[in-house]
């Protein structure tokens, strides 16, 4: 596999477990230095298995893959520490305080200068909002604090790519907030953040990619902006007269037709046509229009239309 200078890449990628069942099949991915990369499908689509792949956790079965332009897992020992990771919630010492536990961390890693430790620890309790629950024991702390505190252990030091396997998992919705607020700080300092989520929100609110997983398969990947736009726009109605409405755009190609009190909604046509086209001959039937035109397409109608599946659109 040829170096392209992307953050992470991956050609034919594929993990077959002992029993038979693909859970990762022949996945070509490209994460572009500097972006922020959501990873998005629905649970069980391989997401985590790809990113323990990536991180050397598991053999894959065929295929190859790329961290920082070096091949993993073959050079794991000089690539991940300019990596930060959070991957199936952290491992803590659950008798220990948030920040004992952070110094156990930063002295396992052989580049980190030991007179810099505690100033480098206070700082990563800091930036995830855990200053004030350092001396807590890490028993005593929710999910949402425990996905805090390895995200703070994720960025103890300064890291080019930071893989977070969903980093918001627990939190409340400030909490939420506040972590995407981290990741668009992070990449405005120039680190590359590749981000699994079942989140739709997420995805639109913070990544500047996308790929799309369900059942081990890529499904499509580019910037959010092109897969929101390769879905069309639904159009939207306002009428007192609903029932004729639909008859009208019925017989002018309008699909998935939805009536909600005075307001109806559907699915353009693939074939071009003229709204005004359409607004006229609502209009010629009797019916009154009280408002007319497209609504946005969002990320959920293009990733429901790509792989047939519902997602989890809180956020």
């Amino acid at each position: 596999m040829e170096e392209t200078g992307a953050a992470v890449e991956t050609r034919g990628l594929t993990k077959r477990y002992r029993g038979g069942q693909l859970a990762v099949a022949g996945l070509d991915l490209t994460v572009p230095r500097g972006s922020v990369f959501g990873f998005l499908g629905p649970n069980g689509s391989g997401k985590t298995t790809t990113i323990r792949m990536l991180m050397g956790l598991i053999e894959p079965t065929s295929g190859a893959a790329r961290l920082l332009g070096e091949p993993m897992p073959r050079a794991a020992r000089s690539v991940l520490p300019r990596v930060g990771a959070l991957i199936e919630g952290p491992a803590l010492y659950s008798h220990l305080t948030g920040r004992d536990n952070l110094l156990r961390y930063d002295a396992a890693d052989p580049t980190a200068d030991p007179r810099t430790r505690p100033a480098r620890v206070a700082s990563a309790l800091d930036r995830v909002g855990l200053g004030a629950a350092a001396g807590k024991k890490a028993r005593a702390y929710s999910l949402g604090m425990k996905q805090r505190l390895g995200l703070a252990a994720a960025l103890l030091q300064p890291r080019e790519l930071l893989v977070l396997d969903e980093p918001t998992n627990g939190l409340d919705p400030q909490g939420m907030r506040e972590i995407r607020a981290l990741v668009r700080e992070l990449a405005g300092e120039g680190t590359t953040v590749f981000l699994s989520s079942h989140l739709l929100d997420e995805i639109e609110q913070v990544c500047t990619h996308a790929a799309v997983m369900a059942q081990g398969k890529l499904i499509t990947q580019g910037t959010v902006a092109e897969l929101a736009a390769s879905s069309r726009g639904r159009l939207s109605v306002t009428t007192p007269d609903p029932v004729d409405a639909v008859r009208v755009l019925k017989e002018h190609g309008v699909t998935d037709l939805v009536t909600l009190d005075e307001r109806v909604v559907g699915e353009l046509p693939q074939t071009p046509l003229e709204l005004a086209d359409l607004n006229a001959a609502l209009v010629r039937e009797g019916v009154r229009v009280r408002a007319f035109g497209t609504e946005r397409a969002s990320l959920e109608d293009a990733f429901v239309a790509l792989t047939g599946e519902g997602f989890d659109v809180a956020g």
